[in-house]
């Protein structure tokens, strides 16, 4: 039992590291945050799948940790008006960090099924989740910039069309929508496919 425990927490170790150094390669980034890596969360969902999503929610959390110090200069804070830019920054962190990478833990929640769709179902929630904390923050403290965003050079009738029919919260929610889906929806794709790869190696999905 001992030695099982050790092997978990070594594998834990080795699948953050793992993940935080894929993390790093950013193929894609947005200019205010958000990026696509080369399936950076992966390792959380695998983690989930082999040892359970309480383990996998432990792992997710820890990773958040690792995220914050490797990239808190990208805190979006800055955008933020000076009067809460504090008490919104640390908000800002507690959601697109902390539970945005915990909330990853939930991909071993079809881990009963067959590793295939297990993990492909996996991937789906997981990144998800993590698509809707964002979408959430995004809304909350970045909404303001919704109607600049749109009619920015490129856009050209479809985000002045947007504008013109929304406004408020809606308008807000809209742009968190498909500014985080920039980065979220390829990304999605990308570990689901990478996830069905692995899936046909037979260590990778021996559950504890």
């Amino acid at each position: 039992m001992q030695i099982q425990k050790t092997l978990r927490l070594a594998e834990t170790g080795i699948m953050l590291a793992i993940a935080t150094i894929l993390s790093v390669i950013k193929p894609f980034q947005l200019p205010f945050g958000g990026d696509i890596t080369i399936f950076s969360m992966l390792p959380i969902v695998l983690l989930s799948y082999r040892h359970g999503v309480g383990w996998g929610l432990f792992s997710g959390f820890l990773y958040s940790i690792l995220q914050i110090a490797t990239g808190f200069g990208t805190v979006k804070g800055f955008f933020v008006p000076e009067d809460y830019a504090l008490a919104a920054g640390i908000c800002i962190v507690l959601m697109d960090y902390v539970l945005a990478y915990t909330v990853l833990g939930f991909g071993g929640a079809f881990r009963r099924m067959k590793p295939a769709p297990a993990l492909l179902l996996g991937t789906v929630l997981a990144l998800l989740l993590r698509y809707l904390v964002h979408i959430v923050s995004g809304t909350i403290f970045f909404g303001a910039w919704a109607e600049w965003f749109f009619t920015q050079e490129g856009f050209y009738s479809i985000g002045e069309t947007i504008v013109e029919h929304f406004s408020g919260v809606g308008l807000a929610v809209i742009y968190s929508v498909f500014y985080n889906g920039l980065y979220m929806l390829p990304e999605l794709l990308l570990t689901c496919l990478a996830a069905l790869a692995v899936s046909r190696i037979p260590y990778i999905v021996k559950k504890s």
